[in-house]
């Protein structure tokens, strides 16, 4: 039996109660107060996505590629019972995905590097025992459907195309289901496919982290500025050019022969073609340059840092870094010690000619995306996908990365979508 409470109370009742379930708490209540938080509490549920209403709430497995070691192609291995992802945060969102997009970087983290890193980002007070990622999914490009949101989710909704940069501390995309962070995922841009999206987020997020978090380039300083790309043809240089081109930079890029038209067609100025003989004596008769992007490592910077104009602000910017093998060879403490030695010693080595020296590193980043997004649909950057394999592919994928020499992406096509949405 009820008690009649007047409207007054029982409004300021309600909004107490409301106040009370947002912010976590737990109390005891009795009489109206106790009704109301029930009430409340039924009514500020989502609803379930109708995929779950289909019977996939009782579904604890899904397939996937995984390792269970660290090693050559041999360790991939197919399975149906692959842990079904969860949302344990109110900011994630679960991601049916269509298509995953493969980087370099899966075929190091396959062969091991950066377990020592990785695995301290993924348990960082070392609670749970050595080898715990395994089963470990690769793959760091997904484009895809959100199927579930958290409850602080406010900028998407269920069956919401999306795609993503898989930060690679996380379960990757080459499974039917990934787990994401919602500031990690953007809406895919209308123009592209989903094998066509997959083929971009990692690689933007990777560039634009060099060149606007690092190198300090936007679309409004960019015009006329002198950029040089190490490596020009691969994954993370295909983006660059176009992307610099928009902003309206002069790009030279480096590159084999065969690959020059390649380039050329995506925005390139000048091409020089590294198999010719030594890169650095065609180079250094050009105009010295405002930022360079090294994609190639290597004996790069012992000539590389004189092409840069100096006293002028210009900046190397390298992704290829010592970093993550420091750690895996000397542990956590001396390896972080040993890069930040290094990274500081050569900064000042070249600060002192009137040059920045940078260490550049990929960051996911949704806001990222959005901007990439609008570049996409506007026709300044298209994706550029050099070879798509099904699902059953995934090791013939692995073979033709490691082979080198991408003329864009590889992608693997997870599912067409269709009748399984």
């Amino acid at each position: 039996m009820f008690t009649r409470v007047p409207r007054q109370s029982l409004t300021l009742t309600a909004t107490f109660a409301r106040c009370t379930l947002r912010a976590g708490r737990h109390l005891c209540f009795d009489g109206p107060l106790l009704t109301t938080c029930v009430l409340i509490g039924r009514l500020s549920r989502k609803p379930r996505s109708d995929w779950r209403r289909r019977g996939e709430n009782s579904r604890t497995i899904m397939p996937a590629w995984v390792i269970d070691k660290y090693g050559s192609n041999d360790v991939l291995r197919f399975t149906r019972n692959a842990g079904f992802p969860v949302i344990n945060y109110p900011n994630e969102v679960i991601v049916k995905v269509l298509s995953a997009g493969l980087n370099p970087l899966d075929v190091s983290m396959r062969d091991g590097y950066g377990a020592a890193a990785l695995s301290m980002k993924r348990d960082p007070l070392n609670i749970k025992q050595s080898g715990s990622e395994f089963p470990l999914v690769l793959g760091r490009d997904a484009s895809g459907v959100i199927m579930e949101c958290g409850l602080d989710v406010k900028h998407f909704r269920e069956r919401d195309e999306v795609w993503a940069a898989i930060p690679p501390w996380k379960q990757g995309s080459l499974a039917e289901f990934v787990v994401l962070s919602a500031n990690e995922v953007s809406h895919k841009p209308k123009s592209l496919s989903h094998v066509e999206a997959a083929a971009v987020p990692y690689v933007a997020t990777t560039a634009w982290s060099a060149l606007v978090n690092t190198g300090g380039l936007n679309k409004d300083n960019c015009a006329k500025k002198r950029v040089l790309i190490l490596g020009g043809s691969g994954g993370v240089g295909t983006f660059a050019i176009q992307m610099l081109k928009a902003w309206g930079a002069h790009v030279t890029v480096t590159c084999s022969q065969n690959a020059e038209r390649f380039v050329r067609d995506l925005g390139a100025d000048h091409v020089v073609d590294y198999t010719a003989g030594p890169v650095e004596e065609p180079l250094s008769s050009l105009e010295k340059f405002d930022l360079i992007l090294d994609n190639v490592g290597g004996d790069t910077e012992r000539w590389a840092l004189n092409l840069l104009k100096p006293w002028c602000g210009a900046k190397f910017v390298t992704l290829i870094t010592p970093f993550l093998q420091n750690i895996d060879s000397l542990g956590i403490a001396d390896g972080m010690m040993q890069s930040a030695a290094t990274g500081a010693t050569k900064m000042l080595k070249h600060l002192v000619k009137g040059v920045h020296y940078r260490w550049g590193f990929f960051a996911p980043s949704g806001p990222a995306l959005d901007e990439i997004r609008e570049m996409v649909d506007a026709g300044q950057i298209r994706a550029v996908v050099e070879e798509t394999f099904s699902f059953s592919q995934v090791p013939q994928a692995f073979e033709k990365m490691e082979k080198g020499h991408a003329r864009g992406k590889t992608v693997v096509q997870i599912s067409k979508g269709g009748e399984d949405l």
